[in-house]
């Protein structure tokens, strides 16, 4: 029995957030009374992982968000859309991703700086995306009237699947380069 591998399976079970890998052997540390090593908590990590691989199982451990979390494979994506359609009330509104696509952009940012970019008043959208805990409060601005900073939180990475600020687009994967080499113009078409 692998009492090690069942004890780190159980805590990413039951965590709200993505486990990191500090938090893991921290647990296994008090748990066991003793210095369990890194490389043992990946190597369980390795054998929760290869066990879930197994087609019997709807769902894998995977690492996102900076820690391992339990989630559903592809396979079921059908299921899950139909699930998620229903409770779509709960999805960020466009003014919402908007506000949020600034703030994860331009961090640290002041609620003015928002509101040039959008053009338009950002409180409410802010506000929800507090109380999502998608973005925090970063401190304040040394600018006049110290303004609050905002910022991505950790709540950020793992609603979008990313372990790092670096994993987001950057805007030349948005934009279509004219005239690339080998491809056609309008005119040679």
């Amino acid at each position: 029995m692998d009492f090690l591998g069942n004890h780190i399976e159980a805590l990413v079970f039951c965590s709200e957030k993505p486990i990191k890998l500090e938090e893991l052997k921290s647990c296994m540390n008090e748990m066991f009374e003793a210095d369990v090593p890194e490389q043992d908590v990946l190597d369980a990590l390795s054998r929760i992982e290869e066990k879930y691989a197994d087609d019997q199982y709807p769902f894998t451990i995977l690492k996102s968000g900076g820690g391992y979390q339990f989630l559903t494979k592809p396979a079921y994506q059908a299921s899950i859309g139909i699930l998620l359609k229903q409770q779509s009330k709960k999805r960020l509104s466009t003014s919402a991703l908007e506000t949020l696509s600034i703030i994860a952009y331009k961090q640290p940012v002041t609620k003015a700086e928002m509101e040039q970019i959008r053009g338009v008043n950002c409180d409410y959208a802010v506000q929800k995306l507090l109380e999502k805990e998608l973005v925090e409060i970063k401190g304040k601005s040394e600018s006049v009237g110290r303004p609050l900073l905002y910022g991505t939180s950790e709540k950020f990475m793992d609603y979008f699947g990313i372990n790092s600020l670096k994993d987001l687009p950057t805007p030349k994967d948005f934009a279509t380069e004219e005239n690339e080499i080998g491809q056609p113009t309008e005119e040679e078409s």
